[in-house]
């Protein structure tokens, strides 16, 4: 990887660049450390705001920045654009696409990825939404049905074309479906004059009985209000079994046809290959409160891939979302900045709950923090502040900002562009 080694400094490798990774990259002490940081893309993504991308509400330069212009100018840091194969933590080295790297200490921030639940059809056929690329082929997939549903004299085609079903009923499922919701109201009518957009439906199914089940109860009844009135179709107790590119099987024989199935219902961590199962719980990497990988003297683990049991507050692990992931970056990088010399005397890890939220549309959302909970208007703007306030890059917090003050105007979506055509895979039935 032709980095040079420090005789007098300890080489920290960090692999991942998400919230969690680029955190403790950022804190690290550069007079104590030789800080490499590896990920397989060269710039962060704030993944709250994926779904705007796959909406045409955003482009993806505005919500990805540079993690070299993030980090730069900094001694004794490096970055790597490489894909972790395989970890040996015996001789303590990573092996890579691009060679093999040894370390002292290593922190793996790897994320999570879409979880399929073992189901191959509907990994081959649904969308997931996790990365720009990703977001971007949705975006193609819902613009592109629009253009055949044009072409088409079929109107069983033209149903399947035009419905959209979104599995999974938390704020990503729920934001996605706002979010089509109203293009389907206000932009769609407008570019396809020609179509009868009376056939688009959207669907949001979800396994439990309401949605949003990491927030109140409250903020649940008010998102399930909000999408109704924008005329989304709402499956509760309703645990998708299967889906073949054109039809999905749930429980109790429900069905839907469509072809534009959209995963939203769950993630696992992405775990490199060199540990054990017993180092693993759920697809997650145990550490301890001091996010020390158990058994592992000199690795860490931080953010969705990391598995903390507080079994008082979160018997499950802490939620995987950006919040604990910030907050455990900030925390290892004070202890390793302080206590590297003696781990012993690291301070244990607590994570602060400071509230969720989601968007259903204008002037629609939902705020769940500690002694507050917000709903409509006030939601809305507290949601637009907390998310431009956490974009990274002033450039990026102005092009966000003016999108949705031009969109909240006049409804005007303005990137609904085809830029790399999404091919649909052939229907296989297993």
């Amino acid at each position: 990887m032709n980095i040079p080694k420090v005789n007098n400094l300890k080489r920290i490798v960090i692999i991942g660049a998400g919230f969690a990774g680029l955190q403790v990259a950022k804190k690290l002490r550069r007079d104590k450390f030789q800080v490499i940081l590896i990920d397989k893309n060269n710039y962060h993504t704030f993944q709250p705001l994926l779904y705007q991308v796959a909406t045409a509400g955003l482009e993806p330069d505005s919500i990805a920045h540079s993690i070299r212009n993030i980090i730069r100018k900094t001694k004794n840091f490096f970055f790597r654009l490489a894909i972790v194969h395989y970890i040996n933590t015996k001789k303590q080295t990573i092996h890579t696409n691009v060679g093999s790297l040894s370390y002292d200490y290593l922190i793996i921030a790897t994320g999570s990825v879409t979880n399929y639940f073992g189901n191959k059809n509907i990994e081959s056929f649904a969308l997931p939404m996790k990365s720009i690329p990703e977001a971007l082929n949705l975006r193609s997939l819902i613009l592109q049905d629009f253009e055949s549903a044009l072409l088409t004299t079929d109107e069983k085609k033209k149903i399947k074309l035009m419905t959209f079903v979104i599995v999974g009923g938390g704020p990503t499922g729920v934001e996605l479906a706002g979010a089509l919701a109203e293009m389907k109201k206000y932009v769609l009518p407008h570019d396809y004059p020609d179509l009868d957009i009376r056939y688009m439906n959207i669907h949001l199914l979800q396994a439990t009985s309401r949605l949003l089940d990491g927030m109140s109860e409250q903020s649940a009844k008010q998102a399930y209000k909000n999408l109704k009135e924008l005329g989304v179709i709402i499956w509760l107790n309703s645990l998708v079994k299967d889906y073949n590119g054109e039809i999905v099987f749930m429980e109790k024989n429900q069905k839907i046809e469509s072809f534009n199935v959209i995963w939203a219902a769950g993630v696992k961590g992405a775990i490199i290959k060199g540990f054990l199962k017993e180092d693993m719980e759920g697809n997650r990497i145990l550490v301890n409160n001091y996010l020390k990988a158990i058994k592992y003297k000199n690795i860490f683990s931080i953010g969705d891939v990391a598995y903390v049991n507080d079994s008082k507050n979160y018997p499950n692990g802490y939620p995987m979302t950006a919040q604990p992931a910030i907050q455990q970056g900030n925390h290892l990088a004070r202890n390793l900045n302080c206590f590297i010399d003696n781990i012993e005397m690291m301070k244990p890890f607590i994570y602060k709950n400071i509230g969720s939220m989601a968007t259903i549309g204008r002037n629609k959302a939902v705020c769940d923090f500690p002694y507050l909970k917000l709903k409509g208007f006030l939601a809305w703007i507290t949601w637009m502040f907390v998310h431009l306030v956490n974009l990274i890059g002033f450039r990026n917090r102005v092009i966000a900002l003016t999108n949705w003050i031009i969109q909240y105007f006049h409804y005007n979506k303005s990137v609904r562009l085809i830029i790399r055509p999404f091919h649909r895979r052939k229907k296989r039935i297993t």
